[in-house]
């Protein structure tokens, strides 16, 4: 890619410095990262965020679901806002990257537009969501959905591995859950939304390009599953008379694996990542577990046609083994597509650069994912190395990122600005 001179208005420089620092909070061995939703590490992460975005000259808040806002005033403060965001939060074996570049990225954005003598015709605000990520309460896109009236009223009562409720959780991050209704954004408050992101995929690290414009976000279905069977002695219980569901919950991962491959040219994936087997001993038979389903697609009707076959299989794999089971619907989105007029805004201003980029979608799903419910919505992807993601060897050069960064910021500047 022949990026013209590298001349970047954003500072690269205090870009990459910003996500050393954060990267040392909730540090695992050299490169990885720990910093759960609403952990005391996710506390100190904001703390640090927060006073940077102040640094910038951005109007600070933390609101009762736990997010952090950086707010910019634009000309016109009654105007819809235009959000830029991501995520800080982390999976419990995280990198370094993963939402962090989309939250610096859009306050290297909003703190160059500043030293510029910019004032946008709107109101920007730069956002770090409250737990995209769901690893802890096994949901995501909680702060993004909460903002948005999105979340079912059960949310607050989900529990983590150590029974901790979500409800709690948000107590002890100094946020009051009995007044959550005041931090949800009022109707068309939100004009558009930008994220910035890594690609968490092998897409353009194998074509060698720094970055990509998304096309779309693939369609999430997650499902609680629980299986149930009966105890017994692993010793004397004879097999056909066990009623293991162990074994039922095996039958459905496999089903889980095949039904997401039947076709090899088509972006389907499903992955079984959560598994609870009670009572947890080598010589009792297995009388219940719980596990994580998840599956995704871009195309909604090849996924509806895997959900029925997947129901079919557990509901098989009852029947076979005398259990019970009960599946719990936790996320189901649709497909959802980048608005185009960003997207061309996004093209061209790559040209511009130098940088003839492509499109191409994401599997995984993002805070973009909830905001695109309620307003246009766009995202530049920055290659990572090998697409490995959610993994301490998560890399993304720094390079690509201020490239990305410096695309969200011409982005930015046609969107918000008559200049």
């Amino acid at each position: 890619m022949n990026v013209k001179a590298r001349k970047l208005a954003i500072n690269e420089e205090r870009l990459q410095k910003r996500i050393e620092q954060l990267a040392q909070i909730g540090k695992i061995g050299e490169t990885g990262v720990c910093r759960l939703a609403l952990s005391p590490e996710d506390r100190a992460g904001v703390e640090l965020v927060r006073s940077w975005m102040e640094e910038a000259g951005l109007q600070t808040r933390i609101d009762d679901f736990g997010n952090l806002i950086g707010c910019m005033a634009g000309k016109d403060d009654q105007a819809p806002i235009l959000m830029i965001g991501s995520h800080i939060d982390s999976q419990p074996y995280g990198g370094q990257y993963d939402g962090v570049i989309g939250v610096l990225g859009g306050l290297e954005v909003v703190q160059t537009l500043n030293e510029q003598g910019i004032m946008p015709a709107q109101p920007i605000e730069v956002v770090a969501f409250c737990d995209e990520e769901g690893c802890r309460f096994q949901k995501g896109l909680f702060g993004s959905k909460g903002i948005l009236g999105m979340l079912d009223p059960m949310d607050l009562e989900r529990t983590d591995k150590n029974g901790i409720t979500r409800r709690q959780a948000l107590i002890n991050f100094g946020c009051d859950p009995d007044r959550l209704e005041a931090s949800i954004y009022p109707k068309e408050s939100i004009g558009a939304y930008l994220e910035l992101h890594i690609e968490q995929g092998p897409i353009l690290d194998d074509a060698k390009e720094a970055i990509g414009i998304v096309s779309a976000i693939s369609g999430p279905l997650w499902w609680t599953v629980e299986l149930t069977g009966f105890a017994g002695h692993a010793g004397s219980v004879p097999m056909p008379m066990r009623k293991d569901a162990l074994v039922g919950a095996a039958k459905v991962i496999l089903a889980v694996n095949e039904l997401a491959k039947l076709d090899p040219q088509a972006p389907t994936v499903g992955t079984v990542g959560h598994l609870e087997v009670f009572p947890d001993s080598r010589n009792i038979i297995p009388e219940r577990v719980r596990f994580s389903i998840d599956l995704r697609d871009i195309d909604l009707q090849r996924r509806d046609e895997r959900e029925q076959a997947l129901r079919e299989a557990i509901e098989l794999a009852a029947v076979e083994g005398g259990l019970q089971f009960t599946i719990t619907e936790d996320t189901n989105s649709d497909p959802r597509y980048c608005a185009e007029w960003i997207k061309a805004i996004m093209h061209e201003e790559s040209s511009k650069l130098g940088a003839s980029v492509r499109e191409l979608m994401s599997g995984p799903f993002h805070d973009a994912l909830a905001l695109s419910y309620v307003c246009d919505y766009g995202m530049i992807f920055v290659r990572c190395k090998d697409g490995i993601s959610h993994n301490p060897q998560e890399y993304a050069a720094y390079e690509d990122v201020a490239l990305g960064a410096e695309l969200l910021y011409k982005t930015v500047l046609r969107m918000s600005t008559s200049q």
